[in-house]
């Protein structure tokens, strides 16, 4: 059974909510570096860099990272073929935000950690989701949440960019 949790209304005031929280919480926003984690971690990136932009007429830097190679669950995940981790500058002395679709259990944030810290020591690192669905094995806790949502294990959530995928919907998959 599929259940829609966000449409694209919702989710691009997220959008415009989460633009406005990184905005206040970063301070000097030429300092700011927005990372997406492959994929769609990537285009939200992408999003809340032109909102940033829209509110701000600042233009932040956006970056995208894959995390295949730095994973500790390679033999419990299926095969993908990597994407190319593009960090065109150093992220020494950044207030770095990474960016990600959904926060699970923390695996994939623990890799992108260890994968940004091969491109400089930045300021600060923070943590943006789209939707929190817990269980989590890691220490692991986002700064900016667009969506908390109570889950069961065994479900999944799936979510749709336009930008990616030609429609916007968050769905809860039983």
């Amino acid at each position: 059974m599929v259940k829609k949790i966000l449409t694209t209304e919702k989710i691009r005031r997220i959008i415009t909510r989460l633009a406005s929280q990184v905005i206040e919480k970063s301070g000097d926003l030429s300092e700011l570096v927005l990372l997406g984690i492959y994929t769609r971690g990537v285009t939200l990136a992408y999003l809340l860099a032109q909102q940033i932009e829209m509110l701000e007429d600042v233009k932040v830097s956006v970056g995208a990272v894959d995390v295949t190679f730095y994973r500790d669950d390679l033999d419990r995940i299926k095969t993908r073929t990597p994407a190319k981790t593009k960090i065109p500058f150093d992220l020494t002395g950044k207030t770095v935000v990474l960016v990600d679709d959904v926060l699970y259990k923390g695996r994939t944030i623990r890799a992108a950690l260890n994968a940004v810290t091969e491109y400089g020591r930045p300021e600060v690192i923070r943590l943006l989701v789209l939707v929190d669905r817990g269980h989590r094995e890691l220490p692991i806790h986002p700064d900016f949440i667009g969506k908390k949502l109570s889950t069961a294990s065994q479900e999944q959530v799936k979510v749709y960019l336009q930008e990616t995928d030609g429609r916007d919907a968050v769905e809860l998959i039983e």
